[in-house]
Formats: structure tokens, C-alpha cells, sequence
């Protein structure tokens, strides 16, 4: 499916006009561009209006529990895959406006790209239950928060978010960085919890650069470095998503930068050595809630601001707090896994130095904490909006302010607290002792697909070798020829493709395949069907 990670690169190019520009223009293209015949069509791999059946239920309660708008196609004279494709292109078009055209940039347009992609997700079963469709999903809705409800007059647009005009333009940033916090810090705790032998001994990029799914032709060269490397590349995954993400809350600006570096440090690497379509330019997008306007405008070349001396005891205890925790981490990182340097062949000697059963008390000790650190970091957002709101010059302008500043206060809160529920996923003692009112109030949105747990990699695939689903067709019984995908590794003599930002669902979904038994895949049974029975769409979409 093409076009529904290509609201990311709007979102980069956007990055020096503000944390706001950015985001927004992360979800400027939530629609999907793509031959939907073959997977959703009325003789596709999975129709859609398989999934789209009425129970009898009301307009409304039906919508509630499905939030979809292709149950109105049929007011059109469509059918479910023709609604999909009129969808996809009118969401295309609009986000393209949105991208070009900055009066398009508003609240309401980003709430019709987010219902757009949502309504997809209703019926994209199998082919869109990845997470990073999840996590498109939660930042489209945060972009809902982080959009403008009017349009500011020319001169505040010049000057962009450096303004300040609103009490509460920090809190929808505050979800996002809360966000960037779950996705990264879970991420790295599931690798440990799942006992995946090549994440605990250190190896597990020994084998991912041959065994992912789509590589680049960065991974042959990525695969073939030496294994102290490698497993040195491990050790310095479990840091930057395990240790680094709590400094997202650190009051010290620079700790902040340090973390918002590595994190994009990590997420380029990965763009280059493999093909993982909109996911990790989107984690880009999210990093810069790390960054303060000054700092993209200084980054820019646009900073007109006089920057404010600082005290110097202010400036040395920062300085000290800084030296503090970079010497914290690096102590960590050697106690954690034995760093040891080899003078003599030049390497660097690493290994796991503690057990599960360790990590998992750990684990159990951080869980709750780190839930508090989001909350006392929440709260000073909230107090200081609050002063904000106390300067505000004129009681019409107070008035507005406060009316804002509570809507926007009270979903930052709400939104809050249903992610605690996901988030806890990955430590099931204190996923018990949560709260009863978080798992009522995420149990009654979770259908609108708000928050969800993240845990990317989880168990390293291929280290007994790379199974590969292998299609052969003939045309007369006896001679027989390989299918070829367009993007999925097949032929050796071929390099394999870049591909960002597009996902080959398909591709990906071939893959999960060869992982496990033929019933863990029961659409690919409709797959070959659709191959005997000879459908042209299918054939002309996803191969060569």
C-alpha cells in the first residue's frame, strides 16, 4: 500500500518552521494511495466488505463500536473497496493541500485525516496491524491537539510559535514527548522480558541485517562489520531506548538535545541499513517535541531572539547535573555489560552481566516510578500554563484563554492516564495495581485506536537461517518458475530496493509467513486461490 507514510517527509521538511509544522505535517497524508483491488477488492486477498456487515444496531451505536466512514458508501452506489479508494485519494489530495497551502493546516482538516486513516484501519485487517499504523494512528490524533483552531494574523505567522500566544501550546507537545517516552523505552524493555537468547548474548544484529524483512544494500555491508561491533551496536540499543528516554522529563535543556540526538542517532542508522517504510521517519517527526522553538530557529538561521544571560551557579549546577548523569550512564552501560577494551587487537569486549530474574525486579521497580515521573512532569506543564494563562492582558483574552486552556488541560490528563493502561502492558504486577478508573476509561476508547502498548523487535527471527515462502507457477504442469515480488528478497543477483516510505504489505506480510505454520497465515491460503484462479489485479499489484 503506497502513500501512507509519505506524510512523514512533509513532516522533516517542515522541521525548521516549529515543533507545531512539524507534527502537523507528519499526518498531511493519513489517506492511502495504493492498488487496494488486490488485497480489499470484491475478489481481492481479504475483501473488505467481509468486515463490514450490519448487526442490526442502530446508525450511531454501529459507527461507535466500528468508527469507520465506509459504512456510508453504500449512499453512494459503492461498494466497500470502491469507498476504501475514494477515501484514499480524497484524503490524498487533501493532505497534499494541507502540505502546500497553509489555510488548509486546521484542526478540522487534521481530524478528517485522522478519521480517514482510522476508517482504513477498520477494514485493513491482517495488512494493517502494524504498529507503526498504530502508532500513526495515536499521533494523528495528537496532531488534532497540536493544530491551530484559527489561522493567526500574518504577522504571528512570521514569527511562527516563537510568539507564545497560547497558555496551552505546550501540552499537546508534552503527549507527544510522552509518547516518543512509550515508544522508546518499551521498545528496549521487550527485547529483555522476551528471553530472546540473541538480544541477552548480544548478537542479535549478527544476524537482523540478513534476516529483516525488506534490507537495503546498506545491510550487506551493515552484516559483514565484526561481531565486537555488532554486539557493541546491542548494548548501545539497550542505551539509547532503555537509559536515555527518561531524560525526554530532564529539567536541564542540554540533557534534553543529548537525548533528542541519540534517539535520531538511532533512527537514522536504521533507515539506512533497512526498509522500514514511514515508522522510523515518524519517530523522527515525534523526537523533535525534545526541541524548543528557539532551538529549530537557531538551527534554522532564524533567530532573532537575544538569547538571556544565565547565573552562573544555575549554569554550574546544570553543569553539574550533566556531568553527573553522563558519568551515571557510562558506568552503567560498563558495570551492565562488561565493556572491556582490547588494546592489543583493537576490539571491545562485551557481555550481559546480570540475569532475567534481575532485570525483572528491576523492571518491576521502574514501572510505577517512571508513571510518576510522567505525571510530576505533566504537572509542572499544567502549573506552568497556568502562570501563562495569569499574564494574559484583557478579560476577553482571559476569558478564551481559560476556556482553552481547560479543554486542552483536561485531554492532556484524560489521554494521560488511558496510556498508562497500555504502557503497563510490559510489567503485568503493576498492570494489576493500576488504577480501575485508567482500565474503564481505556476500555471505553479503545476502539478509537488512542493508545496502545509498543514493543518493536521483540524476539530476533532468523537464527537458524532465513525461511523463506517460496511461490512457483507453470504453465504447463511441468516446468515450473519462481513468482518474484517486487520488493521482498528473491533473486540474489538483484540488489534489494529502497523503498521508504512505502510499505509493501504484502511483501511484509510473506515474510511473517515464513515464520510459523500456514494456519498463523490463513490469508495467504486466499492468496494462492486468488493465484490459481488466475485475477489479473492481484498479479499486476504486488508482482513482477
Amino acid at each position: 500500500m503506497r502513500g501512507d507514510g509519505a506524510c512523514v517527509c512533509a513532516g522533516l521538511k517542515a522541521l525548521t518552521g516549529g515543533r507545531s509544522q512539524a507534527l502537523e505535517g507528519s499526518v498531511q497524508c493519513l489517506a492511502l494511495t495504493c492498488p487496494l483491488t488486490g488485497l480489499y477488492g470484491p475478489e481481492g486477498i481479504l475483501p473488505a466488505r467481509r468486515t463490514l456487515r450490519p448487526q442490526g444496531k442502530g446508525r450511531w451505536p454501529q459507527l461507535w463500536e466500528t468508527p469507520t466512514l465506509l459504512w456510508e458508501t453504500p449512499l453512494l452506489g459503492l461498494d466497500t473497496a470502491q469507498g476504501l479508494e475514494l477515501l484514499s485519494l480524497l484524503g490524498t489530495l487533501l493532505a497534499l493541500g494541507a502540505l502546500l497551502l497553509h489555510q488548509l493546516r486546521h484542526l478540522l482538516v487534521y481530524l478528517l485525516l485522522w478519521a480517514a486513516y482510522l476508517s482504513a484501519y477498520q477494514v485493513g485487517q491482517v495488512f494493517l496491524y502494524f504498529q507503526w499504523d498504530s502508532l500513526l494512528l495515536e499521533t494523528g490524533f495528537l496532531a488534532l491537539l497540536v493544530a491551530p483552531l484559527r489561522l493567526p494574523p500574518p504577522h504571528k505567522q512570521a514569527q511562527g510559535r516563537l510568539a507564545g500566544v497560547s497558555p496551552h501550546e505546550d501540552l499537546p507537545f508534552w503527549l507527544v514527548r510522552w509518547l516518543l517516552f512509550r515508544l522508546m523505552f518499551a521498545s528496549g524493555v521487550v527485547k529483555l522480558t522476551s528471553r530472546c537468547p540473541a538480544w541477552w548474548g548480544l548478537t542479535a544484529l549478527t544476524y537482523h541485517f540478513e534476516t529483516q524483512c525488506l534490507p537495503t544494500p546498506a545491510s550487506w555491508f551493515a552484516h559483514h562489520l565484526p561481531v565486537w561491533l555488532h554486539k557493541l551496536g546491542v548494548v548501545a540499543t539497550f542505551l539509547i531506548e532503555i537509559a536515555v528516554p527518561p531524560l525526554f522529563f530532564a529539567p536541564v535543556r542540554r540533557l534534553r538535545l543529548a537525548a533528542f540526538y541519540s534517539q535520531v542517532l538511532l533512527q537514522v542508522l536504521i533507515i539506512v541499513t533497512g526498509n522500514y517504510n514511514f515508522f522510523n521517519l515518524l519517530t523522527l517527526v515525534l523526537t523533535t517535541a525534545l526541541l524548543d522553538d528557539a532551538h529549530l530557529a537557531a538551527a534554522s538561521g532564524n533567530s532573532r531572539r537575544k538569547k538571556t544571560p544565565t547565573s552562573w551557579p544555575k549554569a554550574l549546577l546544570a553543569l553539574l547535573l550533566e556531568l553527573a548523569v553522563y558519568g551515571l550512564l557510562a558506568c552503567g552501560v560498563v558495570h551492565c555489560f562488561g565493556l572491556e577494551v582490547d588494546w592489543k587487537q583493537r576490539t571491545v569486549h562485551s557481555k550481559t552481566t546480570f540475569t532475567f530474574h534481575q532485570f525483572s525486579q528491576w523492571l518491576k521497580m521502574v514501572t510505577l516510578p517512571t508513571m510518576w515521573l510522567g505525571a510530576a512532569s505533566l504537572a509542572w506543564e499544567l502549573l506552568t500554563a497556568l502562570w501563562r494563562w495569569t499574564q494574559v492582558r484583557g478579560w476577553l483574552q482571559k476569558f478564551c484563554a481559560a476556556v482553552q486552556l481547560s479543554i486542552f488541560g483536561t485531554a492532556t490528563a484524560a489521554l494521560f492516564v488511558i496510556s498508562l493502561v497500555p504502557y503497563s502492558y510490559m510489567e503485568p504486577s503493576t498492570h494489576g495495581r493500576l488504577w480501575t478508573g485508567a482500565h474503564r476509561l481505556f476500555g471505553t476508547v479503545e476502539h478509537l485506536q488512542l493508545a496502545h502498548s509498543y514493543g518493536l523487535f521483540r524476539r530476533m527471527t532468523g537464527l537458524g537461517g532465513r525461511p523463506e515462502v517460496v511461490l512457483e507457477g507453470s504453465y504447463d504442469g511441468r516446468h515450473w518458475t519462481e513468482i518474484e515480488f517486487m520488493y521482498k528478497p528473491g533473486n540474489v543477483s538483484r540488489a534489494p530496493p529502497i523503498v521508504v516510505p512505502h510499505q509493501p504489505r504484502l511483501d511484509w506480510q510473506m515474510w511473517f509467513a515464513a515464520l510459523g505454520p500456514h494456519t498463523h497465515s490463513p490469508w495467504f491460503t486466499s492468496l494462492v486461490l486468488r493465484l490459481l484462479q488466475g485475477k489479473e489485479p492481484e498479479g499486476a499489484a504486488v508482482f513482477h
